[in-house]
């Protein structure tokens, strides 16, 4: 009898795994330290600084962008990549330790350029001052301005406990297409970018594919090696050659700049040692228009955020996080949108999806690695010369790094399927639609801000005009924004039916103290959740 019995528990848990062959997961397996498990110091080195050069190419490009515009030259944009470096590390370590607890690095937030363009063309039509340094130091107050009335404005979002509201209205549902668009909605950084110097850019992405996915399996190296530092080999590699094609003189035209390794002017426009410093171009200047735009982009950058976090936790191999942690994330976002202010960084703030989708590559999600990162970004902005050699990498090397980072981030938003019945068709239109209108509503008002600079809407109020632009240009705004009004909204066809969004999984962590993992993964330290207690 005991025989038969296990005989058919045999055959009837083989029969289970023929029709479950991908059981559901909570946790990512094959990670190899999570959140909370460092690797061995000398291995956690190598990776920081890994991290450190994927997050140069963020703070490089925006102020190459914005610092012309301003009237600022080489040295103006040297000082500002500097600070932003800087910034971007004590935000780093601040939100490693008191914030949403994640392996994410803090840069600089692509959300605000429209905003803060309008400030630039606002100053530069209404100023007097001929003289482009004076320009430069008169547009950077109005932007310390209004980054620091924004601040103010994602610190209470995220500390009052109202970022945590609006979190708990998404399911996996909702959660697949914010997720999926935070990736994909930087397609413009990634072939783009290649394509202004292919010869470059090219060689990069296939040294990155190969050495992550091929030379492990065919020449039976150990994996971990391709997977943890395939960025650092490439790189090294792809970078010498782009300086032997500098130094023999193939890029001789004008529109040859960005193959260039000394085209940046960071090197000759940087000092030996610099230290950062608040108000260091002054004291800053206040307009209302100027800050509402700017608080628009904040929330943008909220919740491009939100999908950030979501896959770092993921990528990290945690629980997903609680929407209690995560608002207290942006809370710590705007401090560092703040910092930024005050010193004079040009940007808000934001978790970088590019060294999100860098812990997928590695599979080494530790919150120890992105500390020591933060601690490099730290050291090389204030030593401008030394940090200004790695800063100066074409963006189309960086650009072939993001085509694989980002698509890891899609990926991770495309896992939160799992939960969902993906066949209702209630799932398949909520999924479909928003997926759909959160490509094509954003590429509308792209192409209307790259041919006029300025959105389709074109009332006598320049902030109205460029706040519905900073909305509707977010792809992941877009979708998410459709996907949790559609879930909400949209009746069941029965009870059995609510069960298709998710939901009935996701319930155990919209509330921190409904599952017992939470503490292991965002626990603040000493005792300060006793203090600042999660709900």
């Amino acid at each position: 009898m005991s025989s038969g019995n296990s005989g058919s528990g045999g055959n009837g848990a083989k029969k289970i795994e023929e029709l479950h062959p991908h059981p559901v997961m909570e946790q990512l397996k094959n990670i190899q330290y999570c959140v909370n498990s460092p690797p061995p110091w000398g291995e956690a080195l190598f990776l920081g600084f890994q991290h450190y050069i994927l997050c140069l190419g963020n703070i490089v490009l925006i102020p190459s962008i914005i610092v012309p515009q301003m009237g600022g030259g080489n040295d103006e944009k040297a000082k500002v990549v500097q600070t932003l470096l800087f910034t971007s590390g004590v935000n780093t370590l601040l939100q490693s330790l008191f914030g949403a607890r994640l392996p994410l690095v803090v840069g600089g937030s692509y959300a605000y350029l429209i905003p803060i363009t309008s400030i630039i063309h606002q100053a530069n039509r209404l100023s007097v001052l001929q003289d482009p340094e004076l320009r430069f130091m008169h547009t950077m107050r109005s932007i310390q301005g209004a980054l620091i009335v924004t601040s103010g404005f994602q610190i209470l979002l995220g500390f009052l406990g109202l970022w945590r509201n609006v979190v708990r209205l998404l399911s996996p549902l909702s959660v697949a297409p914010l997720v999926t668009l935070t990736g994909l909605g930087l397609y413009h950084l990634g072939f783009p970018l290649i394509a202004e110097c292919i010869e470059v850019g090219i060689p990069q992405l296939i040294f990155m594919v190969v050495i992550t996915q091929y030379l492990p399996t065919y020449l039976k190296l150990k994996r971990s090696i391709g997977d943890r530092f395939a960025m650092l080999f490439s790189i090294a590699i792809v970078w010498f050659y782009a300086a032997i094609l500098t130094w023999s003189g193939a890029y001789k035209n004008e529109n040859e700049a960005n193959c260039r390794t000394d085209s940046s002017g960071l090197i000759s426009g940087s000092l030996w040692i610099d230290m950062p410093y608040p108000f260091q171009w002054g004291v800053p200047t206040f307009k209302f228009g100027d800050a509402f735009t700017m608080t628009i982009a904040s929330f943008v950058a909220s919740v491009e955020s939100t999908g950030v976090f979501h896959a770092s936790a993921r990528y990290g191999s945690a629980t997903p996080v609680p929407p209690s942690v995560i608002s207290r994330g942006v809370g710590w976002l705007g401090i560092g949108t703040m910092l930024n202010a005050f010193f004079g960084g040009v940007t808000g703030c934001t978790a970088t999806a590019e060294n999100a989708g860098l812990l997928a590559m590695t599979r080494v999600g530790s919150r120890r690695v992105v500390q020591i990162s933060a601690g490099f970004m730290i050291f090389f902005s204030i030593l401008g010369k030394f940090g200004a050699i790695f800063a100066s990498i074409p963006a189309s090397i960086m650009a072939a790094t993001y085509c694989i980072f980002f698509g890891y981030i899609s990926s991770s938003g495309l896992g939160f399927l799992q939960f969902c019945n993906l066949n209702s068709f209630r799932t398949k239109f909520i999924l479909g639609f928003s997926l759909f209108l959160g490509f094509s509503l954003p590429q509308y008002f792209r192409e209307h801000y790259l041919c006029s600079g300025s959105g389709p809407l074109h009332t006598h109020s320049r902030w109205f005009n460029d706040t519905i632009s900073v909305i509707f240009m977010s792809h992941a705004t877009v979708a998410v924004a459709v996907s949790v009004f559609l879930d909400r909204t949209l009746p069941f066809s029965n009870d059995e039916a609510r069960k298709d969004n998710g939901s009935h999984w996701w319930d155990k962590f919209v509330v921190y103290t409904k599952d017992v993992r939470s503490d292991e993964f965002y626990k603040l330290p000493c005792q300060l959740n006793r203090f600042f207690p999660p709900y």
